[in-house]
């Protein structure tokens, strides 16, 4: 699936990349909720949850960034592994088909967990059992990240209440009205809030990643990995 995701990701960050080469507005907020420095640990299991037309570079983009990023003395810091419901093949947007690794019955303990947007979202946000899934998984998790409207999904568990967050675009509205207790940040790439982060819109998820990376290991390793996959964006 990695060979697979790098080329789609290839393709779609030739696109994405022009008109922006930092990471763009992003809103960390200064306070404890945002971590300062490297983290004290070196290695992490990413959970990503996959569903039925979700879209693709919503995961292919963060999957790159952890799979890719290495340190000198310790090399592969983040072990990256996707999950979906029956751990049964699914049909991502524009019918790429992707097989999990996992299944919610047995799937391992993640440390970071990236729930993606995508049309399918609008239907996953209410399956009960992604729900549940969700919300049992952010107690365990040092990270709980969404990617577009997999905000959606987060909002619907209740996990963004009291939160600033941000989404695609083009969801502002509907996650602003349906979700009160939230409030949403616009045009922004993402926004930190210290166990929760979001991230706005399909390759937006790249750079949340990228920060991700910089905030648990510092900004040397985050500009190695983005060298390393000619991405072109400025660590700060």
């Amino acid at each position: 699936m990695k060979k697979l995701c790098s080329y789609i990701l290839m393709v779609a960050m030739f696109l994405a990349t022009f008109g922006t080469s930092a990471w763009g507005q992003s809103s960390v907020p200064d306070s404890p909720k945002s971590s300062e420095g490297k983290s004290e640990k070196n290695e992490w299991t990413v959970g990503i949850l996959l569903y039925n037309d979700v879209e693709v570079l919503d995961f292919a983009g963060p999957f790159e960034v952890f799979a890719v990023a290495e340190q000198d003395t310790s090399g592969k810091p983040f072990h990256v592994k996707t999950v979906s419901e029956d751990g049964k093949m699914i049909t991502a947007r524009n019918g790429l088909k992707v097989q999990p690794d996992y299944s919610f019955d047995n799937a391992p303990s993640f440390d970071i967990l990236i729930v993606p947007g995508g049309p399918g979202s609008r239907t996953e946000m209410y399956n009960k059992h992604i729900i549940k899934w969700v919300q049992e998984r952010m107690k365990t998790v040092d990270i709980m990240a969404s990617v577009c409207t997999g905000a959606l999904i987060l909002a619907e568990a209740e996990l963004l209440n009291g939160k600033t967050v941000t989404t695609h675009w083009n969801s502002y509205d509907r996650l602003e009205k349906d979700y009160p207790k939230l409030k949403v940040k616009r045009d922004v790439k993402f926004v930190d809030e210290g166990k929760i982060v979001t991230s706005g819109g399909i390759s937006a998820g790249i750079n949340m990643s990228f920060y991700l990376v910089k905030r648990l290991l510092g900004k040397e390793t985050a500009e190695k990995t983005a060298k390393q996959m000619e991405y072109d964006i400025v660590i700060e």
